[in-house]
Parts: structure tokens; C-alpha cells; sequence
């Protein structure tokens, strides 16, 4: 009896050492290479989304600058033909105070008499009136320009305010990030992909591959394309060593000799939506519900810049369910 309840007593010590023992072994467990991929593309998912807000918000602030340029720029000049309108009516108001009586007394002495007199005053009279009115429309068109200005400072101030919160958010996913490929590094040997020698020196294209024979405008932006295969995806880049999703489409236009926005919803604005029938080199090829644009090379394959950790590549246009297609006009 008694070598039964040592026994038992051995089998409920085992089990309850092996039940604390167990939890701390799964916690202890590292993550597989596959897990730590699902988590990575999770976090990077989440970050394009905030790079493209930063893109976008970006290209409001340049808009916005460069409106509030020109309105200053109308408002300096606007300021010294209201003063010089006030001067010239401060002028004539002294004149008149000063050589009134005397006038009058040369108009009644003088051949006309009195209705000279009339006309001179009417005259002076209608002088004033007209530089008035001239101080009161540039006093209207100047108190308009300052609210314009002053609605545009505010607005300004507002963005770089959300702009701070857009960048406090890039920093929280990139260390996140950061954690994920100093594991990944662990079970892969590297956190990211190598840059292949040619995009490290600037060569035609980091692949080697030729791009396809397409004329004008869109082959131009095809041929961009190519050379930017192999370079690395960098945050809000348009190149030339790096490039976001929508900076490398808009750079490949630019060298085409068309500005697109370096944001991914704006491009979509700005293209004329064709469907995939149409679709032809050069268009572009939007996913993610706007999220993320690549540009069309023909074939059935798209050039774009996927992701943190991932270079510039070519792929199928099925990559990811495409949201849409677009054009640059």
C-alpha cells in the first residue's frame, strides 16, 4: 500500500511539474521562418498604407506652399498700389484745402465767372470719387488675398501637425519591423534581399533583362522601369536609389515628361480608367483598394517596388487581386 501511494504520489508530482513545465516551453518556442514572413508582410501591409497618408499629405503641403507663394507674391504688389492710391488722394485733398478759395476767387474774376468755377470743382470732384473707388477695390481684393493666405496658413499648420503624427506612426512599425528582420535574419541568414551589383551602380537594370520595344511616351516610362529593377524599396523615395510603390510610377512618368502625384489614390485621379482588355506598356495597374500601384511592361507582367526588405521587381499582374487600371493622359 505503501509502494502504491508512493507511486501515485511520483505520477501527480510528475504530472504537475510537466503542466508548469509545458506553457513555458511554448512560450520559449521561436517563431517558424513562415510565421515570421505572414508577420513581416502583415506589418509592412500596415506601413504602406501610413507611407502612402505621408505621400499624400505631402503633396498637399507642395500644393498648398506654392499656392500660398503666389498669393503673397499678388499681395506685395497689390499693398503699394494702395498706398500709392491713398497718397494720391491725400494729395488732391491738400491741393483743394489749400487753393480752394484762391481758385474760386480766380474762376469768379476770370472769363466764365462762375460756371468756370462749377467745372473745375465737378472736375476735382469726379478725380477724388474715382480714386475712392480705386482705393476701395484694392482694399477689397487685398482683405480677400490675407483670408486667403490666412486660410492657407492655417491649413498648413494643421498638416505639419498631422504630418508629426503620421511620422510618429512610421517609426512605431518600423521598429516593429525591425524586430521581425533581426528574427528573420536569424532563420534566414539576411533581413532583407541582396541588391544586385548593376542596381548598386546605377546600370540599365539590376536583372540584366532588356526592356521591350515600346514607342513614345509609355515606353520611355517602360524603359525607367526596367533600370529601376533590383533597387531598393525605400519609404516615401522616387528614386534614383530607392522608391516606394507610387514613387516608382511617378518617376518613370517623369522621365516620360509627364508629373504624376507621388501618391498612390492621387495617380488614380489623375488616369483615365481603362479596363483590362485595354490595357497596354506603360498603363498602370492599381491593388490593395488603392493601397499599392505597379506599372504594366506588357506580357502579363508588372515592374514595382513591393515592399520593406524587397527590391524593385517584375511579376505577374496577378500578384494580388487588381483594384483597377489607369492610364496617364
Amino acid at each position: 500500500m505503501s509502494s502504491l501511494r508512493n507511486s501515485l504520489r511520483a505520477l501527480v508530482t510528475a504530472g504537475l511539474v510537466a503542466a508548469l513545465i509545458a506553457p513555458a516551453a511554448v512560450a520559449r518556442a521561436e517563431p517558424t521562418p513562415a510565421e515570421l514572413t505572414r508577420r513581416i508582410e502583415k506589418s509592412s501591409t500596415e506601413l504602406e498604407r501610413v507611407v502612402e497618408s505621408y505621400n499624400k499629405l505631402a503633396e498637399d503641403i507642395k500644393a498648398n506652399k506654392a499656392t500660398a507663394a503666389k498669393l503673397a507674391a499678388r499681395i506685395g504688389p497689390l499693398e503699394e498700389q494702395t498706398a500709392q492710391s491713398r497718397a494720391d488722394v491725400g494729395t488732391i485733398a491738400v491741393t483743394a484745402y489749400k487753393s480752394g478759395r484762391l481758385d474760386a476767387a480766380n474762376a469768379l474774376l476770370s472769363p466764365g465767372g462762375p460756371s468756370t468755377l462749377l467745372d473745375r470743382l465737378d472736375t476735382l470732384d469726379q478725380l477724388s470719387r474715382q480714386r475712392q473707388q480705386r482705393i476701395a477695390g484694392y482694399t477689397e481684393n487685398q482683405r480677400q488675398l490675407l483670408d486667403q493666405k490666412g486660410r492657407l496658413d492655417a491649413t498648413l499648420a494643421k498638416q505639419a501637425a498631422q504630418a508629426k503624427q503620421l511620422t510618429a506612426s512610421r517609426k512605431r512599425i518600423e521598429k516593429d519591423l525591425a524586430e521581425l528582420y533581426e528574427m528573420r535574419r536569424q532563420a534566414y541568414g539576411r533581413a532583407t534581399e541582396p541588391t544586385p551589383p548593376k542596381a548598386r551602380s546605377g546600370g540599365k537594370s539590376g536583372s540584366g533583362e532588356k526592356a521591350p520595344a515600346v514607342s513614345g511616351r509609355a515606353g520611355a516610362a517602360v524603359r525607367y522601369a526596367y533600370g529601376a529593377l533590383g533597387k531598393p524599396y525605400v519609404w516615401a523615395a522616387d528614386g534614383p536609389n530607392g522608391y516606394d510603390c507610387s514613387g516608382l510610377t511617378s518617376a518613370a512618368w517623369r522621365a516620360a515628361g509627364k508629373s504624376l502625384p507621388h501618391n498612390t489614390r492621387m495617380q488614380w485621379g489623375v488616369v483615365s480608367h481603362i479596363s483590362r482588355s485595354e490595357l497596354r506598356p506603360g498603363d498602370l495597374v492599381f491593388y490593395n483598394s488603392l493601397g499599392h500601384v505597379a506599372i504594366y511592361v506588357g506580357d502579363g507582367q508588372v515592374i514595382h517596388a513591393p515592399t520593406f526588405g524587397r527590391n524593385v521587381e517584375k511579376r505577374a499582374l496577378a500578384l494580388m487581386p487588381p483594384y483597377g487600371y489607369g492610364r496617364v493622359r
